[in-house]
């Protein structure tokens, strides 16, 4: 088991979660009670509402692939 400490090792796992959390979004099932973690990415990239699925899922991958270089 590892811990996560780092600013930026915390922020990774935050968007690996909110990938995560979409892939299940697209299938039917809901992550949490609250926002779902589309709408969450979208607000937090500035993505517009009408944005695809798909390029949200590809701007979070490329910030994490940032976060972790």
């Amino acid at each position: 088991m590892s811990v996560l400490t780092q600013p930026n090792q915390i922020e990774a796992f935050r968007i690996k979660t909110l990938i995560k959390g979409i892939q299940l979004e697209a299938k039917g099932l809901k992550m949490s009670r609250g926002k779902s973690c589309l709408s969450i990415a979208k607000a937090e990239l500035g993505l517009k509402r009408t944005a695809k699925t798909e390029d949200v899922l590809a701007k979070l991958l490329e910030r994490k692939a940032e976060l972790l270089a």
